[in-house]
């Protein structure tokens, strides 16, 4: 009996196709320190996010931009009827909103990086100028009478996502005269965060405006374009900026000191008019929805490439102990599972220290001196295990052309499909011409 066992177990140990079963075991085996490896890196994402919402918590948000508008207030008045015979008059107060006929934005964005522990977080001051031009409005489209207008109540109102980081008094030159600045935007404003200026009757005739204004931000600016024509020059020291929204700069120049953009938007590309009502359909989300700026792009996110490394840790398993197996069938040296396990753990352990290292010494560095670290100990590991440092070499410089491929993919996202299909059909192709020759039936006979 003990005999025929040690026969079925030594049959198991040479069969080639129960090997690559067992090995395909040992894969799915490893999925489970880097799952835990997986969720690590989300937990350690989560954190730097708290530490961000911290630090802007404190400094500013990011700042969305929404306006000068022109808020007229009027009444609406109509007869309803009350029963046989009898009627009732009605009211009720809406206002008009007027958007400027130009708008130039002058700004100046000036960045640093705050820490909160080993956590960066990218922060600016805006310093910028509004100024343009608001036409005499009208109410005579909406059927409105002229005193039905509460031109008393009129007001100029700003939109900005987070107003208490603003760093100056800001003021309004309307006309040649001063109006100062209020919390909140007011009875017009749609409820949203801002400023606003009561201007009492110096709306009807509207005029040049000039804003001046200081605040402070965090990761991203964007701004509306209000006026029927709006023009934007933008100067900032951050080097790395991503710009996003509708529109794209019209010119823009961006240099290890920094980037300076300007654009050029006519009303036409809005999704709303020049002038509208409380009774008609534009709401916030459509004015924040037209929006346009950037971000202060970090260059390289380490949980992100951390993340996406991690999605290719299967196939690295695979080709890495497919490599070991090619030695057992073409150099008939035996290995145990177990040497197998310790090789999948040496890789499994990658990923950890990338993520550790790029805390600290950012994504680049922290990958080469994990990718050498690994390659290094199982290179080690496996010049014992096959009893040949030429054995060893070839596995590590396996390991090592992988690290360097998956750092390709990481850094060429767009790629990544096209570079990771080729890969594997020349990986196949390689394995079907180096065994192409075997006898399976032979190969571990005894």
């Amino acid at each position: 009996m003990p005999e025929i066992q040690s026969a079925a177990l030594d049959y198991l140990r040479r069969h080639q196709l129960l090997r690559v079963l067992l090995i395909g075991i040992l894969v799915l085996l490893l999925q489970i320190p880097i799952a835990m490896i997986d969720g690590l890196i989300g937990a350690r994402r989560s954190t730097r996010d708290e530490a961000l919402q911290e630090v802007t918590g404190t400094w500013g948000k990011e700042q969305t931009i929404l306006g000068p508008a022109l808020a007229v207030p009027y009444v609406k008045r109509w007869i309803e009827a009350a029963g046989t015979d009898q009627s009732k008059a009605r009211s009720t107060e809406h206002h008009a909103v007027f958007l400027p006929d130009t708008l130039r934005i002058e700004a100046k964005v000036t960045s640093e990086v705050r820490y909160r522990g080993i956590f960066e977080v990218p922060v600016y001051r805006l310093e910028a100028h509004l100024t343009g031009r608001f036409e005499p409005p009208s109410l005579a489209d909406q059927g409105v009478a002229p005193e039905d207008i509460r031109w008393e109540k009129a007001q100029i109102w700003l939109g900005i996502a987070d107003a208490r980081a603003i760093q100056n008094q800001a003021g309004l030159t309307l006309d040649g005269k001063e109006f100062g600045f209020v919390p909140g935007t007011g009875h017009s404003g749609g409820g949203q965060a801002g400023i606003h200026a009561p201007i009492g009757t110096v709306a009807k005739s509207g005029g040049e405006f000039s804003i001046p204004i200081v605040l402070n931000g965090s990761s991203s600016l964007a701004l509306a374009p209000f006026g029927r024509e709006t023009t934007v020059r933008i100067d900032s020291d951050w080097p790395d900026p991503r710009f996003q929204g509708n529109w794209l700069p019209d010119r823009r120049q961006i240099g290890a000191n920094g980037f300076t953009a300007e654009w050029t938007v006519p009303s036409l590309g809005r999704n709303y008019p020049q002038s509208w009502t409380s009774e008609g359909p534009v709401t916030d989300k459509t004015l924040e929805a037209s929006t346009f700026g950037f971000a202060l792009l970090t260059p390289i996110d380490p949980y992100r490439m951390a993340e996406r490394s991690v999605k290719y840790e299967s196939l690295f398993l695979l080709f890495t102990f497919l490599t070991m197996w090619l030695f057992e069938v073409l150099a008939g040296r035996r290995l145990h599972s177990l040497q197998y396990l310790l090789v999948g753990a040496a890789m499994c352990l990658f990923y950890l220290l990338e993520l550790s290292l790029a805390e600290h010494l950012g994504f680049g560095l922290a990958y080469a001196l994990a990718s050498a670290s690994i390659v290094g100990l199982i290179t080690a590991y496996t010049s014992a295990a096959l009893q040949g440092a030429g054995r060893a070499a070839i596995i590590g410089g396996v390991v090592a052309a992988l690290y360097g491929f998956l750092y390709v993919l990481l850094r060429n996202q767009d790629y990544a499909l096209l570079v990771g299909s080729v890969a594997l059909f020349i990986v196949l192709a390689l394995v079907m011409y180096l065994t192409r020759k075997v006898d399976w039936n032979r190969v571990g006979a005894p």
